[in-house]
């Protein structure tokens, strides 16, 4: 193990940025889409069911069969990466965003309003931070869900420590194909720490100190 991890120390590095990345900003992506997507519906009851229906059914859905079923129209590469890990980032976000957005008091907003605030202002300055400890904790779990499915997001061929799963499997009682294979799973498991301790810093600088208190 440690003469394989020896020569391929450099290709090791280079794969965990690749992985690191790619769930980074799918995260960024589907974060942004979640938000929007759930500033448009929360109001209203019935978008609300079936944002969360949404939520709850694409979760169900295999990766490993939708990255399959996208290499036919978008071919191999990073493509189709980006879209199985940033579809599947968006589901929990969603489902938290519009969790965080509805528990907020009617009087609280009903209060901005009253001092002057427009509609869009209330959203940005009152509520999307009243929901943002929600919505962090719906970020935190995509980005463990994630970091599996863009190893599993390789097959396509795309960036990331997966290509050391799959290339240890194809050679499975092979020269170096275990040590392959655990190369993978333990940087993937390694990396998933190190993100979600970003993300309780991120959450420390970026939640109100009232709500904190």
């Amino acid at each position: 193990m440690w003469d394989f991890l020896g020569g391929q120390y450099e290709q090791i590095l280079f794969n965990s940025w690749q992985h690191f990345s790619l769930v980074v900003q799918c995260l960024i992506l589907a974060t942004v889409l979640a938000v929007v997507l759930a500033a448009v519906v929360y109001r209203s009851s019935a978008l609300t069911g079936i944002a969360n229906s949404v939520s709850a059914i694409g979760l169900t859905i295999p990766s490993f069969a939708f990255i399959g079923l996208l290499i036919a129209p978008l071919g191999f590469g990073v493509v189709p990466a980006v879209i199985v890990v940033a579809f599947f980032a968006t589901l929990p976000i969603l489902r938290n965003a519009v969790v965080g957005l509805s528990g907020i008091a009617p009087s609280i907003v009903e209060s901005a309003r009253g001092i002057g605030m427009s509609r869009f202002r209330t959203l940005l300055q009152v509520e999307l931070p009243m929901a943002w400890p929600i919505i962090l904790t719906g970020i935190r779990v995509s980005a463990q869900m994630v970091m599996g499915i863009a190893a599993i997001a390789a097959y396509s061929l795309g960036p990331g420590l997966g290509g050391f799963i799959f290339s240890g499997l194809s050679r499975l009682g092979g020269a170096n194909s275990l040590e392959s294979v655990l190369t993978g799973v333990i940087g993937v498991v390694v990396l998933a720490l190190i993100l979600d301790l970003l993300l309780v810093g991120l959450g420390r600088l970026t939640t109100p100190r009232g709500i904190r208190v």
